[in-house]
């Protein structure tokens, strides 16, 4: 069983910055591709970013690209996500994912990803 946890959220403003991690236990967390997903309030979660695992390769959504990078310790089993220039539209529940390996459809399908983390809250206040 794979368990994923998720830290750093919390309250900034807008134009602030915020580092997301996302812990896995196993011995296995390289050979996974890794994503960032978010729910805001009455909306469907969305797809955020995406990285191969190895590091090598990264997908971002259009609303974060630029501003939002992935990244990946596999010695500490961890994924990050900075997130610069914060907007108000950024506030949500953030969630870390692990795509399941025999997956060869979309990665921005949640439907791709096998384990998910209990989600950290991210507010941007304007």
């Amino acid at each position: 069983q794979v368990q994923l946890v998720e830290s750093g959220g919390g309250l900034v403003q807008a134009g602030d910055s915020l580092r997301l991690s996302c812990v896995a236990s196993g011995r296995t967390f390289s050979s996974y591709a890794m994503g960032w997903f978010r729910q805001a309030p009455g909306k469907e979660r969305e797809f955020v970013t995406r990285i191969s695992s190895s590091g090598g390769s990264t997908y971002y959504a259009d609303s974060v690209k630029g501003r939002f990078t992935i990244s990946r310790d596999n010695a500490k089993n961890t994924v990050y996500l900075q997130m610069n220039s914060l907007k108000p539209d950024d506030t949500a529940v953030y969630y870390c994912a692990r795509q399941c390996a025999t997956c060869r459809g979309t990665y921005s399908d949640s439907r791709e990803y096998d384990y998910w983390g209990q989600g950290t809250q991210v507010t941007v206040s304007s």
